[in-house]
């Protein structure tokens, strides 16, 4: 395989047909032809299939591996399935983007690292959450250095279920490598890592507040940079009303972006740049009331990672730290952590559902 396509067209594929993967095939636009659609509900695969021109539906992943056309593959199913699915198609010489969190643990992130090395296949983890334009915003900040050293960050993600949450499949560990904090809180933590850095200290932990499960409905973090900032997370799927926050404090100003959308509320970013006399801030807001572009915007950097043949950012390594972070949390709750290895025998690629 040439792990850089040079031509203007990239070819994809779709593994995982339900909500997640509609939202995909929906980012591909027209310009990016999409060959395959395959799910293990053949109608489902045929459904979504009608969404591109010339797209066949499959219930065997292997035929899309098989086909040297294909460039790259969209995972989107149960977290059981993601690496296993990522790995064959690695190894297959297929780009990848997988969804978040890639894997039950890190040791099969690590495994998918060391097969995308050999091959020269790109590997994006899909945190879109980064790509929302009041993040976009919040870096554009950070970067030009208007809020100077950072200090810490605070953030909170959460939503409160429904009538049968405890019996869906995030609430059974084999498909989903745990609870609340692998479902949304590793997006807080992709986003403290992409805007603090490392963190080698690592506090918290998780627990089951509310929901009948075994796997946990809340989780509480410390994380602390070499320099010593702090990322203060809570992820909760017992918030009732959904809620995404995340403030980030420098010492010349702090910045409070809320909502995402939908049923989170209008996403804002609001900048509070402090004065020389201190006292009460100078106050801007920005709202972003338009439809959610993050998933396009998303697409497009894994098209530029293939074309210019660039390291995904967030890629293998960011996924793998985060699954490290959530596995010590985990540990240190009395939660198991999952240990399931990684292998390509028969990867289902049962579609992945949202709300």
């Amino acid at each position: 395989m040439n792990p850089t396509v040079t031509t203007q067209e990239i070819r994809f594929a779709l593994v995982g047909c339900g909500l997640i993967g509609r939202k995909r095939v929906k980012a591909l636009g027209r310009d990016r032809p999409l060959l395959y659609a395959c799910d293990l509900e053949a109608e489902r695969a045929k459904d979504l299939a009608q969404l591109s021109p010339g797209c066949a539906a499959v219930t065997d992943y292997r035929v899309i591996l098989a086909d040297p056309r294909v460039d790259a593959v969209l995972v989107s199913t149960l977290n059981a399935s993601l690496a296993p699915l990522t790995l064959a198609a690695v190894q297959a010489g297929k780009h990848v983007l997988v969804e978040k969190p890639g894997a039950l643990n890190a040791a099969q992130l690590r495994a998918v690292r060391d097969a995308a090395l050999k091959s020269g296949a790109r590997v994006r983890l899909g945190y879109n959450h980064r790509f929302h334009p009041a993040l976009q915003k919040a870096r554009e900040f950070v970067d030009g250095g208007a809020l100077g050293p950072l200090l810490f960050l605070r953030a909170r993600y959460g939503h409160g279920g429904r009538k049968g949450y405890d019996r869906e499949w995030r609430a059974d560990p084999a498909l989903s490598g745990g609870g609340e904090l692998i479902d949304q809180g590793v997006h807080l933590i992709d986003l403290a890592g992409w805007f603090l850095g490392d963190f080698p200290t690592i506090d918290g932990h998780a627990t089951t507040s509310f929901w009948e499960m075994k796997v946990d409905d809340n989780a509480f973090l410390s994380l602390r940079t070499a320099a010593g900032q702090t990322a203060w997370l809570h992820a909760s799927c017992t918030e009732w009303k959904n809620l995404f926050s995340l403030e980030i404090y420098g010492r010349n100003a702090k910045m409070a972006i809320d909502g995402l959308g939908g049923s989170y509320g209008t996403e804002r970013l609001t900048f509070y740049q402090m004065l020389p006399q201190m006292g009460p801030p100078e106050t801007t807001v920005f709202e972003y009331p338009a439809a959610d572009e993050s998933w396009a915007l998303e697409m497009r950097a894994f098209a530029d990672d293939i074309r210019l043949g660039r390291e995904p950012s967030p890629g293998l390594r960011e996924g793998i730290r985060t699954l490290e972070i959530v596995e010590e949390v985990y540990r240190r709750s009395g939660y198991p952590v999952s240990n399931a290895p990684l292998s390509t025998e028969r990867p289902h690629p049962a579609s992945r559902h949202f709300p």
